[in-house]
């Protein structure tokens, strides 16, 4: 009954609020009565007077959300710490179907019209480059362009470059894999030493070379196998200019594949690697070799502090185009910025390759005489059978000649008479003797070129900033703005083709198995970041460091490094050599399995009611792991707990920002088991039988699922009994489909069992939201239909196979070729069907020869109920030459159009290209993509990144795996033949848009005044964007992807452990964030020492954009939105305000849990114009020195909570201003009463104000259609009656 009474007092706050809203709104609308011109005509000079005034209701309705958004915090906060909330008692009906009851918690959905506003952006001005465009303007015709196969001939006059000399900028440097053909340690052991060895070696021989290297991985593990002697003159080839390290990242990572926390987390580890080791911070982004660009990576290199960077593998088409248009370099901007503010300036190499003969100019047969590693007798010649020749005193000008040539030729393609020459390769520039060959020979053409005036040209070896800063430098601008006249360009550059209809879109799925490997470790990482951070603080805190087991940091970088390694660009794609993939494999293993230890040792920890009773032993962990992997090629085996007459309990982790509602299923010895929550209180569950396959059930093994509510960023704690509870234990009913197959059947006295030989009629699954039909005969969804709506949505699913073409290039580990459109899959038997139902899930599973189905539906409301939950587990390794896909049908009209992520960072639209191969027309699909039209979007969450096309309207097609048995010619040198038992999961939603149907005046008249402070006409009836505009998921898609690839997880106290009533939940989070907000990570920065933790952490928050159109009723779960504003995270921690759509912030945790003071710095270390030199290597802190910190941090810490008694006593002065004003507002609303009333007799002898009141304003007549003239001339005023109470609220009276 208080529950009741404090939920029913806090909404009729909102409701007070609301209504207060409003009548300030009417009360501001009403026009001054001294600026009334006498007559029936409304003068135009006082619409801008109006508009003025509505402004200010923007300005109130913003802070009006604010306070709505507290009171339905505080309300959550209120039934969170209310005792024992009653358990979900489901029941089963007459027909055949169970119903778990509405939860007693609140559930809210309110959006602030300005987080809408937020996606929708600004509408600046259109670029001149937008990728979807240029993609279905362009013919893709492949006209043999003669030297240039794939471009077209260059002329120039000679006088080009009178008036300004030609500038040449020779960049040599080295593509170093971290794994492809050799693993990382031999590549590293064989080549890549020696190529940094004699890199600090023959830069100190000329100050004239520079030389450029990209991956931080190799550099940090050469770094530390090399003297201080080394270290030191490296630190001098930085600061001088000679030695740049461009993009700064762990390593060159794929941008199809990889996840933007992989992404981030990879350039985080190498920027503060060379920010510790080398006092330096990258300026320039170098990527050559991914297969594809994604616009997230521009993005994240602007916000990592980088002006410029340059790109390679575009279609040969697309750099055909941009080059005879002069649009090679641009400004690289994201779709959904108005402005600049996401600008970095971007170059595109317009050739095939980086190798040295596609760089210096168009004729490849020329470059290539211009390598000088291929000088005769060496290991490699030209393919053009025309060797290199030595430069000498006698050919120096013949040979100047002929390189000028191509220099002018390809500096006519660009903008500037800059010119950027890059002069390398993979693993160049390992011997002494190529460093010689390649120096000696440039530097005397260089002589001979700076020499000769008339030639107008100046070259010398330099770095890629050494040309960006020349080009800015020659058109006039500061590094990092836009040159006058270049264009700006938005959109991604995928799929890529290096010829003919070769498209690189294998490598989306190549692999899979890896490529969900390296998903699940990247949830676990941001999950051991998260608790370690938080342990390691209440830790210092606490004065529990000593005890607290801080070397995890270890496991941690160690994990990190792992992670950033497998972003590799022939890592996650799959394209590496057997050998080599297995290695990544027992690398990603290994860092799983530590992560699960420091998730463990930081749980324990915080789950523990008495800190002190802490104790670390490694040999006797607290907490069991939720599942083990035999090999780094097998699926994990989830732990078995061991129920006996002692009680067991469970901690349960939940790595979202947000509060979950979710099933958790335990494997068990027993049918006959109790849940109790923390506070004892009985939980309802639902028993299954475990599956050993189709008929087969693992003897003396039983999950028990059930329903628990977690704590955002928090851990919970269940407690399991043997026992039985009639009213809370409830099995599961199963029923197989065997369609006429003689198999045996385990059956068990628990679990009803219904075996159907030879059914094949349609059955359906339902939940409070939704009723799904599976096919009798195939067991896969066929429809899915509403509880609101009577009509059905087609949704059928088939699985098909494609072949690859019987002659010339085939298939292989990077392209798909295949020989046709895809075929059925046909299966050798009818499949058999397990359907199981019960109170908290119901599945369908059909077990097929080559892949077994699972659809799930939760019987839960939120998230978990309102999408499909799918798995396919894929063993296709008795195939040849062939290639699994799922394709989902729809009757959805698409219109061509389909919608892929980049990165799970951003949604790009896509068409369907007819013009185009079957297999140009696929896309990396990271994280999401769906279709949609003007009534409802479908959209097929994926937990692991694989290739997706929509080849028809209402289509989406996933390729599941390949198995080929052939090298396709880029270099591997294999085929595909490795292939794992995989398990692919998905989450598959079907949205609507909001209703059509249009309102009655008096809807449109309420929902005028909220959109009050919108700037489009957007902001009603969102209509479908177009195929050429931004596009982004509804929030509900944002957390079903979320809960898909972050998973709570179960830890099992250990059997010998008894911990009694010494667990508790652990709340670490004052409030749920807002759910467009989503905390990346939190991350323990480094110490100076490599080994040790920091006491700052960064935390690193993204605020989404989400569509707001789609239809958010009874959605069941708790979200708000605040504008892009955290006033709390923490408990008792304060943050600063974070807007845009990533803030980065640094907290030092030196008070936690009572105030922690925020540091705001990035955690990609800022730009300085020189290096800075670390402490001289090999001193110790000294007793005093150690002495003065501690003391220093004593000082710290009683500031710090001075400045905590400071913030309580300004809280509490400014309730009793509240107060104050509050009375004070009270009496000159009494005072203003008359002058109101007068003021209202004034407007009333206006004719037709409130119409033209209306009318004139640009967004409240947008919500208003031609239906409503009528209503909107009858209506003569509106009176407001407020209350003696202003919290009590008022009456609003509308005459007609």
């Amino acid at each position: 009954m208080k529950l009741k009474k404090q939920v029913t007092v806090c909404g009729a706050a909102i409701f007070c609020v609301a209504v207060f809203s409003l009548y300030l709104m009417l009360d501001r609308v009403q026009h001054d009565p001294t600026r009334h011109q006498n007559g029936g005509n409304f003068p135009r000079s006082q619409i801008s007077v109006l508009q003025n005034r509505i402004e200010q209701l923007e300005q109130l309705l913003e802070e009006n959300h604010e306070i709505i958004s507290h009171i339905k915090d505080s309300v959550l906060e209120l039934t969170a710490n209310a005792e024992g909330p009653p358990a979900l008692l489901p029941y089963y009906t007459v027909n055949g179907s169970w119903v778990v009851p509405p939860e007693p918690r609140p559930s809210f959905f309110s959006i602030s019209p300005q987080d809408c506003q937020f996606a929708l952006g600004g509408r600046g001005q259109k670029p001149e480059l937008q990728m979807l465009a240029v993609s279905e303007e362009l013919p893709f015709d492949n006209v043999d362009g003669g030297v240039w196969r794939q471009g077209f001939d260059i002329s120039y006059d000679p006088h080009d470059w009178d008036a300004e000399d030609l500038q040449v900028f020779v960049v040599p440097h080295s593509h170093n894999d971290p794994g492809w053909i050799k693993t990382f340690d031999k590549y590293y052991t064989e080549q890549t030493q020696h190529i940094l060895n004699s890199m600090v070696s023959k830069l100190q021989e000329d100050p004239r070379r520079r030389f450029l290297w990209a991956e931080v991985s190799f550099f940090a593990k050469w770094w530390d196998n090399i003297n201080a002697q080394k270290r030191a003159a490296v630190r001098r080839l930085v600061g001088n200019g000679q030695l740049e390290i461009a993009t700064g990242g762990w390593v060159m990572p794929d941008e199809a594949n990889s996840h933007y926390f992989a992404l981030i987390d990879q350039l985080i580890e190498g920027h503060q690697w060379l920010e510790r080791n080398l006092g330096t911070t990258p300026r320039s982004g170098w990527a050559v070799d991914p297969f594809g660009h994604s616009s997230t990576m521009p993005y994240l290199l602007r916000r990592a502090n980088l002006t410029s960077m340059l790109i390679q593998r575009v279609h040969y088409a697309i750099k055909k185009h941009f080059a005879a248009t002069h649009s090679l370099e641009f400004m690289w901007r994201q779709t959904w910025d108005s402005d600049s503010s996401t600008d970095i300036f971007c170059h595109m190499m317009p050739f095939y390759s980086y190798d040295v003969p596609h760089t210096c100019g168009p004729d490849p047969k020329i470059c290539c005489q211009f390598d000088f590693k291929r000088l005769p007798g060496g290991r490699i010649n030209c393919p053009w059978k025309v060797p290199p020749r030595a430069i000498t005193e006698a050919n120096v000008a013949e040979r100047a000649a002929l390189l000028l040539d191509q220099y002018r030729k390809k500096s006519r393609l660009f903008r500037s008479n800059v010119l950027l020459v890059p002069l390398g390769d993979d693993f160049r520039y390992d011997k002494p003797q190529e460093w010689d060959a390649q120096f000696f020979n440039y530097q005397r053409l260089f002589d001979f070129f700076n020499s000769r005036p008339d030639l107008h040209v100046q070259a010398q070896f330099g770095t890629l900033s050494d040309y960006f800063d020349a080009l800015y430098k020659r058109t006039g601008v500061e590094p990092g703005a836009r040159p006058p006249g270049f264009p700006v360009l938005s959109g991604d550059f995928f799929s890529y083709a290096d010829r003919e209809d070769h498209y690189w879109t294998g490598y989306y799925t190549s692999r899979p198995f890896y490529k969900s490997l390296d998903r699940v470790l990247e949830a676990h990482l941001r999950g051991a970041e998260v608790l370690y951070s938080l342990a390691a603080a209440h830790a210092r805190h606490s004065g529990l460091a000593g005890r607290y087991p801080l070397s995890d940091f270890t496991l941690l970088t160690e994990a990190r490094r792992t992670l950033g390694l497998f972003q590799h660009h022939d890592a996650i794609t799959g394209t590496a050599k057997e050998a080599v993939v297995v290695d990544y494999g027992v690398r990603l293993l290994r860092s799983l399995v530590n992560l699960k230890q420091v998730i463990i040792h930081a749980a324990h920890y915080l789950v523990l009611r008495d800190k002190e009773t802490y104790h670390f032993d490694p040999e006797a962990p607290f907490l069991q792991v939720d599942d083990t992997r035999l090999s780094h090629d097998a699926l994990p085996e989830r732990t078995v707990i061991q129920l006996d007459s002692s009680p067991r309990f469970v901690v349960l982790f939940n790595p979202l920002e947000q509060e979950r509602f979710s099933v958790v299923s335990l494997l068990v010895n027993s049918p006959r088991v109790r849940v109790l929550s923390e506070e004892g209180q009985p939980l309802a569950v639902q028993i299954s039988a475990h599956w050993s396959s189709a008929t087969e059930v693992v003897p003396d093994v039983y999950q028990v699922s059930v329903p628990v509510c977690l704590p955002a960023l928090g851990l919970g704690v269940l407690q399991l009994q043997l026992g039985l509870d009639g009213h809370r234990t409830l099995p599961s009913s199963v029923r197989l489909y065997l369609h006429g197959r003689q198999l045996s059947v385990s059956r068990h006295e628990v679990f009803p069992l219904r075996v159907i030989d030879s059914g094949t009629s349609d059955f359906a699954l339902s939940n409070r939201y939704m009723q799904v039909w599976f096919s009798g005969l195939t067991g896969l969804l066929k429809s899915i239909r509403r509880v609101d709506e009577e009509q059905e949505q087609q949704v059928d699913m088939e699985f098909l196979v494609y072949g690859t073409r019987t002659s010339k290039d085939k298939s292989g580990a990077y392209l798909f070729l295949p020989d046709g459109e895809a075929k059925p899959y046909i299966p050798k038997e009818p499949p058999v069907l397990r359907v199981t139902e019960g109170p908290f899930f119901s599945e369908v599973v059909a077990y097929y020869e080559h892949v077994h189905q699972v659809v799930r539906l939760y019987n839960l409301p939120g998230v978990e109920g309102l999408s499909l939950d799918m798995s396919s587990l894929v063993d296709i390794r008795d195939y040849v030459n062939k290639e699994l896909a799922l394709r989902i049908h729809t009757d959805i009209d698409s219109q061509g159009t389909f919608f892929t992520d980049l990165n799970g960072f951003q949604v790009q639209p896509r068409r369907y290209l007819k013009k185009l191969p079957l297999q140009a027309n696929f896309y990396p699909m990271p994280v999401m993509a769906y279709i949609q039209d003007a009534q409802k979007r479908l959209t097929l969450h994926t937990a692991q990144a694989l290739g997706v096309a929509s080849l028809k309207d209402g289509q989406l097609e996933v390729i599941l795996d390949r198995r080929l048995m052939q090298d396709d010619n880029r270099g591997l040198g294999q085929g595909l033949k490795d292939n794992k038992r995989t398990c692919n999961r998905f989450r598959l939603l079907l949205e609507r848009r909001t209703s059509g149907s249009e309102p009655d005046f008096f809807s449109k008249l309420a929902a005028m005044f909220r959109g009050l402070i919108f700037h489009s006409s957007r902001s009603g009836n969102l209509e479908v964007q177009d195929s050429h505009s931004t596009s982004y998921p509804s929030l509900l898609s944002h957390l079903t992807s979320m809960y898909l690839n972050t998973p709570a997880l179960t830890l099992p106290v250990a059997r010998t452990q008894l911990p009694g009533p010494g667990l508790r939940s652990f709340h670490p989070l004052a409030s749920s964030l807002p759910c467009d907000f989503h905390l990346l990570n939190l991350r323990t920065l480094q110490a100076e020492e490599d080994t040790l933790p920091s006491v700052e952490t960064a935390l690193i928050l993204h605020r989404k954009g989400f569509d707001c159109g789609l239809e958010a009723k009874n959605l069941g779960f708790n979200c708000t939105t605040s504008q892009g504003k955290l006033t709390y995270i923490y408990n008792h921690m304060s943050v600063l305000p974070a807007s845009g759509r990533a803030r980065r912030l640094v907290l030092r945790f030196s008070d936690f849990p009572s105030s922690m003071a925020p540091k705001c710095q990035s955690p990609l270390p800022p730009q300085k114009k020189k290096p800075r030199l670390p402490p001289a290597q090999g001193l110790e802190e000294t007793s005093a020195s150690a002495g003065l910190r501690k003391k220093r941090e004593k000082e710290q810490q009683e500031a710090i909570e001075h400045i905590d008694e400071v913030h309580n006593e300004t809280d509490r002065l400014k309730e009793q201003a509240r107060e104050e004003i509050l009375k004070v507002e009270q009496k000159c609303n009494k005072l203003r009463q008359p002058f109101l009333q007068k003021r209202s007799e004034l407007i009333a002898k206006i004719p037709n104000f409130w119409v033209i009141t209306f009318v004139n304003h640009p967004q409240v007549s947008a919500l208003l259609g031609e239906e409503d003239e009528e209503a909107r001339h009858y209506l003569t005023g509106v009176e407001v009656t407020e209350f003696e109470d202003i919290k009590s609220g008022y009456r609003i009276d509308f005459y007609f």
